[in-house]
């Protein structure tokens, strides 16, 4: 996998170093924070931690602090994982053997051994970890760089787009969509990004005079500024540019916060909202990518700014977060599962259960891996 990636980031021409440093520096930080939940919480649960790894696969460098607990860098940087005492695997899945012989003092350390509530603690706090870092990010990146928008003023519309079709006018401003508050323009494009051939009702100023135009977003494809294709429901408007509908506002730390929540929320809803939309046929499967596209957008983001690139660290922060939440067995989501279901029925499933979930986890994950591989493969081929 690790020799695919650096093959398919050369054959781009920027230089392997311009997309692998940006890349290790997002991925890094993104799953060291999503490893420091689970251990944290298992610390503050009593739970012995056996080892702390960025990455899989060989160490490269690493050291065993006071508690016993080996902090370690791997080869493979595509995740990490933290292996608790009793654990058999990375992946908590428990040694029966080892349970079985443990004595009164170990069973006290032993993840196995903890309540079904501790448990559920100690895996949840990843993904949300993750979502705190996301909060985090942002809320700094809008205290030092403020908040920049534009209003929702057209400035041009497209021929036979759907705004066309639908009667909108250079100069109008568009006020609410299908009821709820348009501020600006990024407001009216994730509103229109997430509703591709869902007609929308438009409340907009024209002039000084409120009318009310009805639109049906349109599924395009088409190539962003470093040529990398992207599908998206579009109205075909372009934003106004003037000094009088451009603003930029500083943020104080508390409002920066709730900036940092909204943001956060936008990329969970959106998610579902994609999710839903590859299956009602209103979204493009081809735009989820994988490690190579990661690597990419993270080369080419760098190359704009340091804010830039903290933008997409938090974002990916979200999106690894809520993945790791669904109630599939392997991730934390299919844990948190497990744990449901023991606390319903007084005792956990069988060990024969468990096995066969966490093998139908892994087929459901390594396709989701191959799925989003091929992607990229084929977005690189054709960029």
């Amino acid at each position: 996998m690790n020799f695919n990636i650096l093959d398919s980031l050369s054959a781009l021409g920027g230089g392997v170093t311009g997309y692998l440093v940006p890349f290790l520096f997002v991925l890094t930080i993104v799953v060291f924070f999503h490893e420091l939940g689970h251990f944290l919480v298992a610390r503050w649960c009593g739970v012995r931690v056996m080892v702390f790894s960025v990455g899989f696969g060989p160490e490269i460098l690493g050291r065993t602090d006071r508690h016993g607990t080996r902090w370690k860098l791997s080869a493979i940087p595509l995740g990490g994982y933290v292996k608790f005492f009793g654990d058999e695997n990375a992946a908590s899945v428990p040694d029966q053997d080892a349970v079985a012989g443990m004595s009164a003092e170990d069973r006290r350390v032993s993840f196995f051994h903890k309540t079904v509530g501790q448990r559920a603690a100690v895996v949840a706090a990843g993904p949300i970890a993750n979502f705190i870092l996301a909060i985090v990010i942002f809320a700094v990146v809008f205290t030092i760089y403020g908040k920049q928008s534009s209003t929702a003023r057209v400035d041009a519309v497209q021929p036979a787009s759907a705004a066309a079709e639908a009667g909108f006018q250079s100069g109008d401003v568009v006020l609410a969509i299908d009821g709820r508050t348009v501020s600006s323009f990024s407001d009216m494009q994730r509103i229109v990004g997430a509703n591709a051939g869902r007609t929308l009702e438009f409340r907009i100023d024209r002039g000084g005079a409120p009318m009310t135009l009805k639109a049906t977003p349109a599924l395009k494809q088409g190539k962003d500024g470093f040529g990398n294709k992207y599908c998206q429901a579009v109205l075909g408007v372009s934003r106004s540019m003037t000094p009088a509908d451009v603003k930029s506002e500083s943020v104080n730390p508390i409002a920066a916060i709730g900036l940092g929540v909204a943001e956060t929320w936008f990329i969970i809803d959106r998610t579902f909202s994609y999710i839903g939309g590859i299956f009602a046929g209103r979204e493009c499967a081809d735009q989820l990518g994988g490690p190579i596209r990661i690597a990419q957008i993270s080369g080419q983001v760098a190359s704009i700014s340091f804010a830039a690139l903290m933008n997409l660290t938090a974002m990916l922060s979200v999106s690894i977060g809520l993945l790791n939440l669904f109630p599939v067995p392997l991730l934390d989501g299919g844990h948190l599962m497990f744990y449901a279901i023991e606390a319903a029925r007084g005792r956990p499933l069988s060990e024969r259960a468990q096995e066969i979930g966490f093998r139908i986890g892994l087929a459901l994950v390594l396709m989701l891996m191959i799925f989003a591989t091929f992607n990229d493969i084929v977005h690189l081929a054709t960029s």
